[in-house]
């Protein structure tokens, strides 16, 4: 069987450079510095928390649980850019969990 962790590396590696170059500027243009830190906490926590309350089966249940976090916590949520932000959290959430095991 084949190590892929290296590829997994990469493009985690990768999808983050994009997501900094791309979509943190974007968001900011639309927030100021403490509340894009104050959403990218929130998202950090609900992300965990899906993590632990689902299997990994069950990936658009995790994700209705970040949004509906964000939205009981008073954000109104762009999907899109929401969306970004909880798909590289995940990768960098799953790339600590398990890339040092694989």
């Amino acid at each position: 069987m084949t190590n892929i962790t290296p590829i997994i590396a990469a493009l985690v590696l990768l999808i983050s450079a994009l997501f900094s170059v791309y979509l943190i500027p974007l968001i900011r243009s639309k927030t100021n510095d403490a509340q894009l830190r104050e959403i990218e906490a929130w998202v950090r926590i609900a992300v965990a928390a899906a993590e632990q309350l689902y299997n990994s089966e069950q990936g658009q249940e995790k994700k209705n649980y970040v949004l509906n976090f964000l939205t009981d916590h008073g954000y109104e949520v762009d999907f899109v850019e929401i969306n970004n932000m909880i798909e590289a959290e995940v990768l960098k959430l799953h790339a600590e969990l398990y890339g040092a095991e694989r």
